[in-house]
């Protein structure tokens, strides 16, 4: 009997001693990831400091200016619709800077985005003909004619601008997996500026009429034949300013590499905001039609071009507050260091209803941008 007790108590001083061990190696895991984490956080920047910028496709379209006096503009030629588009690309500058203070998962942040480009196009079209030959009256030689002074000409001058801003408060919230390996989902709210702003010049001219030329003899170009000389001429200048709430989330999820060596991580957003603002469009536009009769109806009559000007347009101003939805987000791969980051995606803002495209009468269009970036982040402190 006393055999058996000692048995049994040998056997539970075993178990005591094993959970003792184990109690103690948790405890000392406990202790140790404590104080990783302490010194991780210790060692964390408080600053970061992000640079960067994206080749944008400009999602921005304006009326064409199609005055009905360039209706007899020669239709082989390629219309001027074709050469009066926005740009539609530009390359963008982007900044931010975030604070998060020591013993605080909150982050405040402050990012800026802005881009310009202008677009210029000069096009002169003209047909030519093969050039039959011409016995003029009391003249010894025979002339070679050359008809081909049908012209067209499209000069366009596009700028577009635009400015976003954005102020920041941010916490870590840790949704599911993605908050999970070192991880992060940071859920911002804060406020969100835009401003938008286009300016366009447009100057068409067109003779729809054949023109004989004297290849050789020079003034010799037959002041009596008819032609028509057209041209028409606008400026707009549309601007969008406006502020609002804005709401982000933000996750990265390490998937290869380490914290202190480095690590890659697959990174991703989306944003919303809502921006209470001010459109304001205004253009002005005019039309002139030269013409030429060229056949005089008497002897002693006098020649003289038919001038017929299109009624002085005023200008036309427009101002309207408007509410413009706003949505984007983004997704890329970084190669993160505890005090670096470099980060390669593609990047969507699109913000519905921002821009007073129309000339005449209002008519909203959507302002977007979407394109490849890439940004590097330096942290200080800790």
């Amino acid at each position: 009997m006393s055999e058996l007790i000692q048995k049994h108590d040998g056997r539970t001083i075993n178990r005591l001693r094993l959970l003792a061990s184990v109690s103690a190696l948790a405890l000392s895991s406990y202790i140790s990831a404590h104080d990783v984490a302490l010194a991780e956080d210790n060692d964390r920047p408080q600053v970061w400091i992000d640079l960067g910028g994206e080749l944008s496709r400009l999602q921005d379209s304006q009326e064409a200016f199609t005055p009905s006096l360039m209706d007899a503009r020669p239709s082989y030629f390629d219309p001027s619709q074709k050469f009066e588009k926005p740009p539609r690309h530009s390359v963008d500058e982007e900044g931010g800077v975030s604070f998060q203070p020591k013993d605080s998962d909150w982050i405040f942040s402050a990012a800026v985005r802005y881009g310009r480009v202008t677009s210029k196009k000069d096009v002169h079209q003209q047909t030519s003909s093969p050039a039959p030959f011409y016995k003029y009256p009391g003249a010894l030689p025979t002339y070679p004619l050359h008809y081909g002074v049908q012209f067209a000409e499209t000069r366009s001058k596009i700028s577009e601008q635009h400015t976003v801003l954005d102020f920041q408060v941010g916490k870590d919230v840790g949704l599911g997996i993605f908050g999970g390996n070192g991880g992060s989902s940071i859920l911002n709210f804060g406020i969100r500026f835009a401003q938008f702003q286009s300016k366009t010049n447009i100057m068409l001219r067109s003779d729809p009429d054949w023109a004989i030329r004297n290849k050789y003899a020079y003034g010799f170009n037959f002041p009596l034949q008819a032609y028509h000389l057209n041209s028409a001429f606008l400026s707009a200048d549309r601007k969008f300013h406006g502020i609002g709430p804005s709401l982000s989330l933000v996750g990265s999820t390490p998937f290869l590499g380490s914290h202190e060596a480095g690590e890659l991580t697959f990174d991703w957003g989306v944003n919303a905001s809502i921006l209470f603002g001010k459109q304001k469009t205004r253009t002005h536009h005019q039309t002139t039609g030269r013409y030429h009769s060229g056949f005089a109806r008497s002897s002693t009559a006098t020649l003289r071009p038919i001038t017929t000007q299109g009624p002085a347009t005023p200008d036309h101003l427009r101002s309207r507050s408007v509410t413009v939805p706003n949505v984007g987000g983004f997704a890329g791969i970084s190669l993160r260091y505890p005090n670096a980051k470099v980060s390669f995606g593609y990047k969507a803002d699109f913000f519905f209803g921002a821009m007073d495209a129309g000339i005449d009468v209002r008519r909203t269009e959507d302002i977007g941008f979407h394109g490849p970036f890439a940004t590097i982040s330096f942290g200080l402190g800790g």
